[in-house]
């Protein structure tokens, strides 16, 4: 504050700001609440014509800071008054406590503008005010930390907590605890958030990488970052701790540990909003696909093991796992005639699932943070063969699936002996890798790796593989041509694709409008507890329950395709005839639940009698507003997010008997989870025999 304070009534370090003078000043009699509206004198850098028309050398703004020593919180308003009747200027900035680490000072800034009209320069003073906003954000921290060092030579670099007068007057002899002032402030630049909107986080502690007092959830110690995560600013361990703890409030399933976390945080440049929506689309799709089971419950077929041309060998320098590829000696037309697209995908998952766990034991080795691999791959052999479409297009997808699920893992990519076609498959597959990712990528034409700069300076001489000149025998297979007698037809393939991926006790279905999906359960035992467990991958749904003495009729295709569709995102089957009446021919069991696009719900019902249980996913419409005919904004921009009425959903539905089920014999007990921003205020609902539990 002190140091904020010195910037009136003039500051060099802000030559548009000219003089500002006090209009009122108020100080609570406990000095704890200090108010002052100040209006401030600014020369803004405008076209001299537009000063012209408009008739003013200088700007006025009106400026409100109030100061709270007891909750220690600073709020700083700004508003034009200058053209206030043409253009509208609201700013705030506000400095609070961090909740998780009282040594560090959250920063957070807002602005707005609004253009009415401005002598038909609109646009130009748009562009203007948003030039001057976004110097004014990178300026600010400099002039914060110009004045703290300032204070630091003038000797005062402790400030003391404020505290009420009457305990002063009591403690009068005791000396209170004094907290450093940091003469300098380091946030990186990925921090600053473009546009209208700034948030940073600021260390105000003398020395960041002494442990501070608090829990494991709150706080990180410093020897468990160094030992497992690296370094991380004050910023990033905050954005760590804040994702994690997010996570464990509204994640059901298992949470990923700080260093997976961290991968995804790292991919978004510690953008929290970003890192998080990543971060649940990829648990999502491990849970569809049971990929934190895939090293247990998977052997890849043996035509993988004899011709896949890859494996792990030893580790780098740096101690990454080294994993070896020799692309150019390996068939990929022939792996794909012979196995299909997603048995090689489901390889390449296992082969990163492998990678991960190598890290975690490199970690424990080294004894220091090991969070990826180095991939060598070795391209002598390639040639216009591994250019076939369907082969690069199963390579595509391969990328598509790793950088969004398994980011920041690789370290460094080294591609050796790249023939002159190589420039034509680097065209192809460029565009979907990451940036970030494309840093990594180290590639050598001929035998230049073998020079300065090459292979020696990241492997150790004693484990280059003996195909690349070394005198390490590398048990990596040789590849080879597949044999044609290994080829399968398209349509074993296609069914080969689809037992691949309904390995997964999960399944998926589409909702359209006017088409929910609905799933048959016969009940032969009252008291027997159907469970459920599903999410909401797009779009969002109506879950019910439904009871009837009856058997419907078994979905068929008709000429209309009415009762049973079937996409690339999942079957979409409906049971209940439309002739059906709700209350004669079918009764509802329990309340609708409305659950929104990202939501993990899990739950269970108690059924009362024997019979026949329906259970339905319904497209859900947003209701109009009652008072007016007019649609409101939240129902327009949420009918945008699903593109052609179009709802998909990933469950799992068992039926336990009563004697084995240990869960509440009296409820409904369901329970949500959001993985994303659009989730909106849930609602609970309750009936004599069932209630609902839902949390986030």
């Amino acid at each position: 504050l002190q140091a904020y304070e010195r910037r009136f009534p003039t500051c060099p370090l802000i030559p548009m700001f000219v003089a500002s003078d006090t209009v009122h000043e108020y100080k609570s009699e406990d000095e704890a609440i200090h108010v002052i509206e100040r209006r401030c004198k600014l020369d803004i850098d405008a076209p001299r014509l537009l000063k012209k028309i408009a008739g003013v050398d200088y700007v006025y703004f009106v400026q409100k800071n109030s100061l709270n020593r007891r909750e220690r919180t600073l709020h700083i308003e700004a508003y034009n008054e200058t053209f206030s009747n043409r253009v509208i200027i609201n700013e705030h900035c506000s400095y609070t406590v961090h909740p998780d680490n009282e040594d560090w000072t959250c920063f957070e800034q807002s602005a707005s503008l609004d253009i009415k009209s401005f002598f038909g320069f609109e646009s130009t003073v748009e562009k203007i005010a948003m030039k001057q906003y976004t110097s004014n954000i990178k300026k600010g921290k400099e002039i914060i930390e110009y004045y703290l060092k300032q204070l630091e030579e003038e000797g005062i670099t402790f400030v003391p907590r404020w505290t009420p007068p009457v305990a002063c007057k009591s403690e009068s002899s005791t000396s209170h605890p004094r907290r450093p002032v940091s003469p300098a402030i380091n946030i990186p630049e990925s921090a600053t958030k473009e546009g209208l909107n700034n948030k940073e986080i600021l260390n105000t502690s003398s020395s960041p990488s002494e442990p501070t007092a608090g829990t494991p959830d709150d706080k990180l110690d410093a020897d468990y970052i160094k030992r497992y995560l690296g370094d991380l600013t004050p910023m990033q361990e905050s954005c760590l701790i804040r994702l994690r703890q997010w996570l464990q409030e509204t994640h059901k399933g298992k949470i990923p540990k700080d260093e997976h976390i961290l991968r995804f945080l790292r991919a978004r440049d510690f953008n929290i909003d970003k890192a998080r929506e990543i971060l649940c689309q990829s648990l999502t799709w491990r849970k569809q696909h049971q990929v934190d089971y895939i090293l247990d419950t998977w052997n890849p077929p043996q035509v993988l093991q004899d011709y896949y041309a890859g494996g792990w060998h030893h580790h780098d320098k740096d101690g990454r796992p080294l994993y070896v590829l020799r692309l150019g000696q390996m068939d990929t037309k022939g792996l794909v005639r012979a196995l299909g697209e997603e048995a090689l995908l489901r390889y390449v998952l296992s082969i990163n699932e492998e990678g991960l766990r190598r890290c975690e034991e490199n970690t424990k080795v080294f004894g220091r943070p090991i969070s990826s691999w180095t991939c060598l791959v070795d391209l002598e052999g390639l040639n216009m063969r591994h250019l076939w479409r369907p082969g690069v297009k199963a390579l595509l997808r391969i990328i598509e699936v790793v950088e969004a699920n398994y980011p920041e893992t690789l370290g460094r990519l080294l591609i050796l002996r790249a023939p002159r076609v190589f420039p034509v498959l680097w065209t192809l597959v460029s565009p979907f890798i990451d940036d970030n990712t494309r840093k990594k990528f180290l590639i050598y034409a001929g035998n230049d790796y073998q020079g300065p700069g090459g292979l020696l300076d990241y492997i150790d001489k004693e484990i280059i593989p003996d195909f690349l000149g070394g005198e390490c025998m590398c048990e990596v297979p040789e590849g080879g041509l597949v044999p044609k007698s290994l080829y399968r037809t398209a349509e074993e393939l296609e069914n080969e694709d689809i037992k691949l991926w309904t390995e997964t006790i999960y399944q998926s279905a589409s909702v359209f409008k006017g088409a929910p999906h609905e799933v048959l359960i016969q009940i032969v035992d009252a008291s027997s507890v159907i469970t459920w467990d599903f999410d909401v991958c797009k779009g969002d749904i109506v879950f019910n329950i439904f009871h009837s003495k009856r058997a419907p009729q078994p979905p068929k295709k008709d000429s209309l395709g009415a009762h049973s569709i079937t996409s690339p995102g999942g079957n979409n089957v409906q049971l209940i005839d439309k002739v059906w009446q709700l209350g004669r021919d079918y009764s509802m069991v329990e309340s609708p639940l409305i659950c929104k696009e990202g939501e993990s719900v899990q739950g269970s019902h108690v059924t009362r009698w024997p019979g026949f249980y329906i259970l339905q996913w319904k497209f859900h419409s947003m209701p109009a507003c009652a008072a007016t005919n007019l649609p409101r904004v939240d129902d327009v921009l949420a009918s945008l997010q699903v593109s052609s009425h179009k709802c998909k959903v990933m469950y799992y539905t068992e039926v336990i008997g009563s004697e084995d089920f240990r869960g509440s014999m009296t409820s409904l007990e369901s329970s949500h989870s959001g993985f994303s921003q659009l989730s909106a205020a849930t609602t609970s609902s309750s009936q004599s025999h069932s209630s609902s539990m839902i949390s986030r």
